[in-house]
Order: C-alpha cells, then sequence, then structure tokens
C-alpha cells in the first residue's frame, strides 16, 4: 500500500514524529541518508535516546505502519525534517540540506499533495522553496499545499509534547494552511494556530530567541555579582519577589540545538535590527569562557595556598539537566578549555546520563565529590544534589546546585 506520509530525515524530531504518525494508523515512509539509521529502524529499535521512544518504533514497525530506507517514495504528504547547520565556520544558516530534501521528491510530487517543513529555517525558506518546486514543475503551478509548521518540543519529553503542545501552522495561502491544519489534527491534540509562512519560520527563532535574551540577562547578573562580592541566588530570589519580576537562573552557559542556535537565525538576516538578540548570544558565549577562567583562578590560587597540585572535578558535559545530550554544549566547552591549560593537576570528569565518553573517561559522582580538592558544578543534574563537602574542599557552582 502506498504511504499517506513520507518523512525526510529521521533524527530527533523526524523518527518521534514519525513514530507518532504511524501510531494513528497512517502508513509512513521514513527517509534518512544514513543506511545504519535505516537499518536501526527498520530493526524495529533507535539510534537515539528519547523516553517512550524505543516502544513507539517497535509497535510502529512491527504494525507495518513505519517503514524506512535511503530514497523517498509517493506518498500524499512530505515533511521536511532535516538539519538546517551554518556554513562553513560562520553563523550563516545552511538550508541545502532542505533543498536537497526537497529536490529528491520532485519527481514524486502531484497535484494535491502537501508539502511541510518543519526544519528550523531562516524568514523566507517555505517560500523560496514554493519557487524552487514550481520552477522545476510548472505543471504544479498553484495546484500543491505548501506550508511550515515548526516544532516546539522538550528534549527527554518529545513524545508526549509532539501530541499536546500548540502548533503554530503557516501556508503559503490559506488553502495551505487549513489542510496542514487538517493533516495535524489528526495526531496533535495542542491547539493549531494559523497564519502565514514567513511568520510561523519567525515565531520559531523568536520563541527561542527570548528564552536566550532572558538567560542572558541572569548570566551578565551572575558575572557582575561575583565582582561585587554578592549571591546571586539570593539576589534573583528577592528580585523574583517583586509581581512583575521573574529572573532565570543562571547556567555556565547556554547549549543544545535551538536556544543556542536558532538567533543567528535572525541576526544573520537582519545584523543591524537584531543587536539585543545578537549581544545575548555573546554574552551567553563568553559566560562559558568566564567559568573556565574562574576554575583556572581557582587552581591557581589553591597552588599557591597548598603549595601541591589539585584534584578537579568538573561536574556535568550535558547542555541541560538530566539528559544525555551534549550538543552545543557549554560545559563541554569549559572541560575543554580547563584541560587544555592544564599543567600538574589532576581531573576528575562525570557525567551520570552518560555511560562512556569517546574523548573523556567518565568518573562516578560520589568517587569524584570524595577525591577533589576543587568541585565545579557546570549541569544542576539531580544526581548533584544534595552531595556533602568537606570544610577543605572549594565548590564553584555555576548552575546552582548547592543552593
Amino acid at each position: 500500500m502506498q504511504p499517506k506520509v513520507c518523512t525526510l530525515g529521521l533524527g530527533y524530531i523526524g523518527l518521534p514524529t514519525s513514530a507518532l504518525i504511524a501510531s494513528h494508523g497512517i502508513f509512513v515512509h521514513g527517509v534518512d541518508i544514513s543506511q545504519h539509521v535505516v537499518d536501526t529502524i527498520n530493526a524495529g529499535k533507535i539510534h537515539i535516546v528519547e523516553p517512550d521512544l524505543d516502544k513507539a518504533v517497535a509497535s510502529a514497525v512491527s504494525s507495518g505502519f513505519l517503514k524506512a530506507a535511503t530514497t523517498p517514495t509517493a506518498a500524499d504528504v512530505y515533511l521536511i525534517v532535516v538539519p538546517t547547520p551554518f556554513k562553513g565556520g560562520s553563523h550563516e544558516p545552511d538550508t541545502s540540506y532542505i533543498q536537497a530534501a526537497t529536490e529528491g521528491i520532485l519527481p514524486l510530487l502531484k497535484e494535491g499533495d502537501l508539502y511541510i517543513i518543519e526544519s528550523t529555517s531562516p524568514v523566507g525558506t517555505t517560500e523560496r522553496m514554493q519557487e524552487f518546486i514550481y520552477a522545476n514543475r510548472p505543471e504544479l503551478k498553484g495546484k500543491l499545499h505548501i506550508a511550515y509548521c515548526p516544532e516546539r518540543v522538550l528534549p527527554g519529553n518529545v513524545m508526549y509534547e509532539l501530541v499536546h503542545n500548540d502548533r503554530v501552522i503557516g501556508g503559503v495561502d490559506e488553502a495551505s494552511t487549513e489542510k496542514a491544519c487538517s493533516f495535524y489534527s489528526q495526531f496533535v491534540k495542542g491547539e493549531p494556530h494559523k497564519t502565514n509562512a514567513r511568520t510561523a519560520e519567525m515565531c520559531k527563532l523568536v520563541e527561542n530567541s527570548s528564552r536566550d535574551v532572558q538567560i542572558a540577562f541572569a548570566n551578565e547578573l551572575s558575572i557582575i555579582c561575583a565582582k561585587a562580592n554578592i549571591n546571586v541566588w539570593e539576589l534573583i530570589k528577592l528580585a523574583n519577589k517583586h509581581p512583575r519580576v521573574n529572573i532565570l537562573q543562571p547556567g555556565s552557559g547556554v547549549g543544545g540545538h535551538c536556544i543556542a542556535v536558532d538567533p543567528y537565525f535572525i541576526t544573520s538576516e537582519f545584523p543591524m535590527e537584531s543587536q539585543i538578540i545578537g549581544k545575548a548570544r555573546e554574552i551567553n558565549n563568553y559566560k562559558a569562557f568566564w567559568c573556565a577562567a574562574q576554575v583556572r583562578q581557582a587552581i591557581e590560587a589553591f597552588k599557591l595556598k597548598e603549595g601541591k597540585a589539585p584534584t578537579v572535578a568538573l561536574m556535568g558535559l550535558a547542555f541541560k539537566p538530566n539528559i544525555d545530550d551534549l550538543r552545543q554544549s557549554p560545559a563541554v566547552y569549559i572541560t575543554q578549555r580547563v584541560l587544555q591549560e592544564a599543567n600538574d593537576e589532576s581531573y576528575f570528569i562525570v557525567e551520570p546520563n552518560v555511560e562512556e565518553h569517546s574523548v573523556y573517561k567518565l568518573t562516578d559522582v560520589s568517587e569524584a565529590v570524595e577525591g577533589a580538592d576543587i568541585i565545579v558544578f557546570l549541569v544542576a543534574h539531580s544526581a548533584f544534589k544534595n552531595l556533602e563537602f568537606t570544610a577543605s574542599q572549594h565548590v564553584l557552582d555555576f548552575c546552582g546546585v548547592t543552593q
């Protein structure tokens, strides 16, 4: 039977989305350029870590509603869920993956089909893909439904949020918006919010940029408070007693594949207009650099006082608490920078949510805390809460674990 949906990209969003759709009795043909990913999924297994995803994929594959391949096939709905990385060493978004995925389905498109981009995209990408499609298939002009619908899920809770979060759905015209809304209503319980494609594209970028700006304020405060000898955690707690103030908690920087990335999609296209957004990115990047410098200062101070090199425990590598995802992680950057400047001190690297790392030898939480002279909290994992320290141990807490 011909699949109803063809998903292009089976990563952190594409695979959960495909499994969810398939769980509603809709035939899904998933496409990924990696043969390993395809083979893993067709065996009913998963290549990424996400709670409940393994069961959803196993069920969808065994029931025959989900199949994976390296090439697309004809369907009625095409979902583009591929990465949008940066070009080279710049912060300019690279939409070539979206274009390549679109190019791959050009011969398959037919009148009445629905084409949706979910990938994070610069403003105007959906319209550019519309032009690209019609330039190559002019006989389909005005006969396809084309829309942009960004995901807005939290790693670690993806399967729940895909269903229950509201969706912003923006078509290139009203008919496309309605068709896309009808499609998502089959498996999404969250409320659909209709708009146009450009607004939907900007909405995704603005959501994460807003968070980045708010975090930058907290991180800047933490640097100021360190210089002013003020406990930033107490300060924020007191300031938030004001009925109209809600300052976020500072950390060791900002990581992940959304908040640390999406603001650049705005600053690259609107560099003169996005002053606050651009500055927030600088502040949050600088915070990780600042944290590494604080660790180095603590090490040198210990050497002067004790006359020997310390043992240092670097606690956490993930980009946020209680997950195993290390993408764009400030904790990884800090660890790398500290180790690059290491002399004769010893190090424990701790990440309780990862069994092993390709670069670092990981140490158990209790062993690291017991054996370290300097303990550095980079991520506020639950496993780090309520630990006990000796009077001689020096604790650097960049994320509020001890508060």
